[in-house]
């Protein structure tokens, strides 16, 4: 049976949208980001200032999930996304919640989970825009689909910036506690995930009274959200 040639035409189109984002996420299932479009983008705006925050620009170490204190992804979880575990990559609710704060005035956690902003720090340059947006949409169910909650995790941790140039939970370990990621108690955990909406401009090693409230908010919702779906 031979195709109409609309129905080709079809195919083509879709080959070509839909196969590099796949491809991409497909590769990245099982090799570790070297870089990310938000490590160069902030490097070259550090360094046309003369203001570089770390050797080279930055300070990112890959390491395993493994090898990040199961408290780390604990608090994220309650910081960013409550139900990464349960949702499929969107969460509508964090939406209104998100709009809700912001109405009010209220720096918190945006509406993106944290698979959303993993496909951004991954593979998208940042910022707001309508493109950047629909590709997000587009990648996040690929991350979901080919890579899993603990891939997700593991590469979320591994590349979300924690201080000007310092990537990565071993990185900001070293950085704000000068210790390894495996070594990071229940309170530096929070502390990390505390300044993440806002981490070139709060300190987890040097903590005001709004970071330190945050903290105590998610050390209170620790006991109430689930884990195990990233093993930790």
């Amino acid at each position: 049976m031979r195709l109409h040639p609309n129905w080709r035409l079809l195919a083509v189109i879709l080959a070509v949208v839909v196969g590099p984002p796949v491809a991409a996420v497909a590769l990245m299932a099982k090799v570790p980001p070297v870089v990310t479009p938000l490590m160069i983008l902030r490097t070259l705006g550090y360094q046309a200032t003369s203001k570089l925050p770390a050797p080279h620009g930055w300070a990112y170490q890959w390491v395993p999930l493994t090898r990040i204190a199961p408290s780390l992804a604990r608090a994220v979880i309650a910081a960013e996304d409550t139900t990464f575990c349960s949702h499929n990559g969107f969460d509508p609710e964090a939406y209104n919640r998100a709009w809700e704060n912001y109405s009010e005035g209220i720096v918190a956690r945006g509406g993106s989970t944290i698979t959303q902003q993993t496909a951004k720090n991954v593979f998208l340059w940042p910022g707001r825009s309508v493109l950047r947006k629909g590709v997000e949409t587009l990648l996040t169910p690929l991350l979901e689909a080919i890579w899993g909650k603990r891939r997700i995790m593991e590469v979320y941790l591994n590349v979300v910036e924690w201080a000007p140039g310092i990537y990565g939970a071993e990185a900001a370990a070293r950085f704000h506690f000068h210790h390894g990621a495996n070594e990071l108690s229940p309170r530096e955990a929070a502390l990390l995930a505390a300044v993440l909406p806002s981490p070139r401009h709060w300190s987890a090693s040097a903590p005001g009274p709004y970071v330190e409230s945050r903290v105590g908010t998610i050390m209170a919702r620790e006991s109430e959200v689930t884990t195990g779906c990233v093993g930790r």
